[in-house]
């Protein structure tokens, strides 16, 4: 019998970009590198493989390939090539060239005219370049993707207003690969080691999002916590044989929303209906046509926050958490008990029900429907 495949991780085009910057810095100065190390948000070190570098006369161009290991990404051997151009202040100035996105709608985790590069890229990017930079030195680092503007349209970036590329990803820096089952499974022995220490309520956080917030902020046991990812409907079948009592769900409004609307696998690609469901619980709330127009045209959830709360509609917030409570509890037959937190990207709670106060009164915090 042959052994199982090992899956190949690889690089982010954070990770990417970061190590071309650095690359490019290093040339710069004289001192041309066929790899990087640059660090993760999470402080793990990625080598990255540079595959050219040269000096400009104010400092220097790399260029990474982008290498997703055996993960199917669209941007697997994407060239990404970075820019440093030396200043005399010490500020790091960031900018999109050829292929990479600009922000147009607001709503996403960075603001309105600036470049599509996430908040842990942007992170490794600035550390990698101040590792490097010459003292008392500021840069303009301009990141390029060749055939980006190509690659976006096989994204959702248009419909999320990025324009002019792709955005530049990825919170830990490294890709890991996996089949959807094989992750699947990889994410149901959390519940046991819950169980195992004792706890007969469990959260479960489809994201980082979720998962900070519930811990950091709200002070909900760690032990406790269990990641979902986007198989929301698949851990509480396992919860139910695994003889979890009661399920907290806590997550931002994008993922809950899903679950309201009676989707159990969260993708993008497998099913939305994210304005359309806060659409129709707005309408039937009582909010004008006007209103509800408005919250189909969003792009994102973050953007409709703001219909919402421009229209006095923040009810609405606890009837999607007892919405999403009913349609996960009627997923698993009333098999458990369910209760539901909505949170912003900031971890500020939106709305919850009845069971939510009442499993995390159990877990220990103190927090109370107004």
């Amino acid at each position: 019998m042959s052994a199982e495949k090992l899956l190949r991780s690889g690089i982010t085009t954070g990770a990417c970009a970061a190590g071309a910057a650095k690359a490019a810095i290093l040339a710069g100065t004289g001192q041309a590198a066929a790899e990087v190390r640059i660090v993760s948000p999470q402080g793990r070190t990625i080598v990255v493989p540079v595959a050219w570098s040269r000096a400009n006369p104010n400092g220097g161009t790399a260029m990474v390939i982008k290498d997703a290991g055996d993960d199917p990404d669209i941007t697997n051997g994407a060239k990404i090539i970075v820019t440093v151009e030396f200043t005399g202040n010490e500020g790091i100035l960031l900018k999109a060239g050829e292929g990479v996105g600009t922000v147009t709608k607001p709503g996403l985790s960075v603001p309105v005219g600036q470049p599509a590069i996430n908040p842990g890229p942007r992170i490794m990017i600035e550390q990698a370049v101040r590792e490097v930079l010459p003292p008392q030195s500021g840069a303009v680092v301009t990141v390029i993707v060749e055939g980006g503007r190509e690659l976006a349209t096989r994204t959702l970036n248009p419909v999320l207003g990025i324009e002019g590329g792709i955005s530049i990803i990825g919170t830990t820096g490294i890709v890991e690969p996996m089949s959807e089952e094989a992750f699947k499974a990889s994410l149901v022995p959390q519940i046991s080691v819950v169980k195992a220490l004792g706890f007969q309520d469990i959260v479960f956080v489809p994201g980082r999002i979720g998962q900070n917030a519930a811990v950091n902020r709200y002070h909900l046991p760690a032990d406790a916590v269990v990641q979902t990812s986007n198989f929301i409907g698949h851990m509480l079948e396992n919860a139910v044989k695994l003889g979890v009592s009661r399920v907290l769900l806590f997550g931002h409004l994008g993922k809950v929303v899903k679950v309201a609307a009676g989707i159990f696998h969260t993708h993008n690609r497998m099913a939305d209906g994210r304005m359309e469901t806060i659409a129709a619980y707005m309408a039937a709330g009582g909010a004008p046509q006007t209103g509800v127009q408005e919250i189909l045209a969003c792009a994102t959830t973050e953007a409709a926050m703001d219909v919402i709360q421009r229209y006095g509609m923040a009810k609405v917030y606890t009837v999607l958490a007892e919405r999403a409570s009913l349609r996960a509890m009627r997923y698993v037959f009333n098999d458990l008990t369910v209760g539901t937190v909505i949170v912003t990207l900031q971890g500020d709670i939106l709305g919850m029900d009845h069971s939510a106060e009442l499993i995390g009164g159990s877990l220990g915090w103190n927090i109370k429907l107004s």
